[in-house]
């Protein structure tokens, strides 16, 4: 096993260790941003019959077919159709019906004129009135056509289909209310630290809150997982063992905090590769060197650092991909696009960096980009503050205010495809 591996060998390997998980089903509501693991098919035709797609009278194309302004063609509205009421009468040569969006198209009429480039000549346009048209119209304008959509039997959601907010609406009007979807992972979040106190308890000297388990939670559940937070790990060989022991026992995924590096009391590493196999242990990036990753009684398990922009920055770059590639996810991988540095910025450490930053739009519709002032790792804040990741090349070459990097976005779906 390398002792330093590429940010793509290590994307790579955890990749490679993680699968679409098992089918559950949810209630039509609950799969909205949820990935279809079986084809879902429509019971009747969407829309089961022809219907105006809006206000007007329905008639026949051949009945105003000589139309003209000059020479408009009156027709007598013998009838009214609202949505949700059917016109089963005849239509004679010089009558059509008003009718409202929505409602069936009466059987002899083909067509639908709006109602507002319809002169009124006598009456109110509705039923007794006579109405004048001063053009033809086309044959089924204005018409939405039975199975316009989908026609009973047809598959409208295919396997690994992202099922969005328009296609609960589709799958409503095709009668489908349970919905078979991807399970998703449960993580289960263990913070190790000896020197770690639960929120709210004021921390007495030496001792810290546990922040990394509420965030790391936050950044699972925004993932589209079940995060299962479980209590503080001491630093111990034998706590740690007993810790990941459990987990793994009852999580489809288990990611810890703290204890990463090559201290006297940083365990993750011997204890994977005692309970399982032990794959990765640091990989050249910055923030986050000390990524450890393995996989014990069947179940991944990744060790991020203590430090939290080191723990973020690992669970953006390796966990967030495994997460939805266990969702059935087809893109797992953070969206990038080219910005233009707003300063100039000095590299010193060989490894590919990557500085939270803000990404703005300039009015020639390029990209700027400034990097957060505070690059520390232990700070919470220049996180909150940014809405991507600046990414620094491997090598020593420093960048110019103006120069293009890359930037990985925050907070965009990973499928916009841009």
């Amino acid at each position: 096993m390398a002792e330093m591996i590429s940010l793509e060998e290590a994307r790579s390997l955890v990749l490679s260790a993680v699968f679409p998980l098992g089918e559950e089903v949810v209630p039509l509501l609950e799969s909205c941003g949820r990935v279809a693991c079986a084809p879902l098919s429509s019971d009747i035709d969407i829309s089961p019959f022809a219907h105006s797609a809006m206000d007007g009278f329905a008639l026949r194309a051949s009945q105003i077919a000589s139309a003209t302004e000059a020479a408009p063609v009156p027709l007598k509205v013998i009838a009214e159709e609202a949505a949700g009421e059917v016109f089963e009468g005849p239509i004679g040569e010089g009558e059509c019906v008003r009718i409202m969006t929505g409602a069936p198209l009466p059987a002899d009429a083909d067509s639908v004129v709006k109602y507002e480039i319809v002169e009124v000549l006598e009456g109110d346009g509705k039923p007794g009135s006579t109405v004048a048209f001063a053009a033809p119209t086309e044959r089924g304008s204005n018409v939405r056509q039975a199975g316009e959509e989908a026609r009973a039997g047809d598959v409208v959601i295919q396997p690994g289909d992202v099922i969005g907010t328009a296609g609960v609406g589709f799958l409503a009007s095709c009668g489908i209310l349970d919905v078979p979807v991807h399970r998703r992972p449960v993580v289960g979040i263990l913070a190790i630290g000896s020197e770690l106190v639960q929120p709210p308890a004021v921390p007495t000297p030496g001792k810290i809150r546990n922040s990394n388990s509420y965030a790391m939670a936050a950044c699972a559940q925004a993932a589209g997982a079940v995060p299962r937070v479980y209590p503080i790990v001491e630093d111990t060989f034998e706590a740690l063992c007993a810790a990941i022991t459990a987990a793994t026992a009852e999580c489809d995924f288990v990611l810890t905090t703290g204890g990463a590096s090559n201290g006297d009391f940083d365990f993750i590493k011997p204890v994977v590769e005692s309970l399982g196999t032990l794959l990765m242990t640091t990989v050249n990036i910055r923030p986050g060197k000390a990524q450890t990753f393995g996989v014990v009684n069947d179940t991944p398990v990744f060790g991020l650092p203590g430090n939290p922009a080191a723990a973020y920055v690992g669970f953006e770059l390796l966990v967030r991909p495994a997460l939805r590639r266990m969702q059935g996810f087809a893109h797992v991988q953070h969206m990038s696009v080219q910005a233009r540095l707003a300063k100039d910025v000095r590299k010193r450490d060989p490894r590919r960096i990557f500085l939270r930053s803000t990404i703005t739009r300039c009015p020639d519709g390029g990209f700027e980009v400034m990097p957060d002032k505070n690059q520390s790792s232990g700070l919470f804040g220049p996180i909150q503050r940014s809405n991507c990741l600046a990414v620094m090349p491997e090598g020593l070459e420093s960048k110019q205010t103006g120069d293009l990097i890359e930037c990985l976005l925050l907070g965009v779906p990973e499928d916009l495809g841009l």
